[in-house]
């Protein structure tokens, strides 16, 4: 059976890679949901640290190494950007998504559990903490570093919005003054418990195979 319950392990690790890019393309939706002003930003943020943590955490509880996390990290990253070539195929700029930066969220997951010498409760709780808190700042300033995303919005619409989903002008300080303080204090909240959920997989899995 050991066979088996790795086959499960190592197939939940690729089906929540590819959901996490899904959702970067859909969700998220093209230039990192910027046409859909600040808002948005939060929501993409909780939705982008969340599914990084449950599927984080569950490989590297899997595998008890620090560093898996970040492995993870880096297997969605590569669909993302695989992703993104699909749309240059199609006659897109490439900076048409915007690939999220999940990688140092989830090298402080890794570090957590390192320090805390593989403690799962630290993991969970610092670890998810630290990942809701770190990522939407890391993809603001990756978001920053992108050329004019409302201009390309506008110049590329996606295909597939219907008409009332049409990209609009930022309504920058209309809701709120600081969608990253906003997103990482959402983000940290609800992390925690993801996390504890991708930890209760790995648990329940075992169960499962047993």
């Amino acid at each position: 059976m050991v066979w088996l319950r790795r086959t499960t392990h190592y197939l939940f690790i690729v089906v929540v890679a590819v959901n996490s890019t899904l959702l970067t393309i859909n969700a998220g939706d093209y230039i990192f949901y910027t046409d859909w002003a600040w808002t948005s930003f939060v929501v993409f943020s909780i939705s982008q640290s969340t599914m990084l943590v449950v599927g984080a955490i569950y490989y590297m509880l899997f595998t008890g190494v620090p560093g898996t996390a970040t492995y993870y990290a880096t297997i969605m990253t590569i669909y993302t950007w695989v992703a993104k070539g699909a749309w240059f195929a199609l006659g897109y700029p490439y900076d048409f998504i915007v690939t999220p930066v999940w990688i140092p969220s989830a090298m402080l997951l890794d570090l957590t559990y390192w320090a805390t010498r593989r403690n799962k409760h630290a993991a969970i709780i610092i670890g998810g903490t630290l990942v809701g808190l770190s990522l939407p700042i890391f993809n603001m300033i990756n978001l920053l570093l992108v050329r004019d995303p409302l201009e390309v919005a506008f110049k590329y619409p996606r295909p597939t919005l219907p008409p009332y989903m049409t990209p609009i002008e930022p309504q920058v300080g209309k809701f709120y003054n600081s969608p990253v303080a906003l997103g990482s204090g959402a983000g940290a909240v609800l992390s925690v418990p993801i996390a504890a959920l991708g930890a209760k997989l790995n648990t329940w899995t075992y169960r499962w195979m047993a």
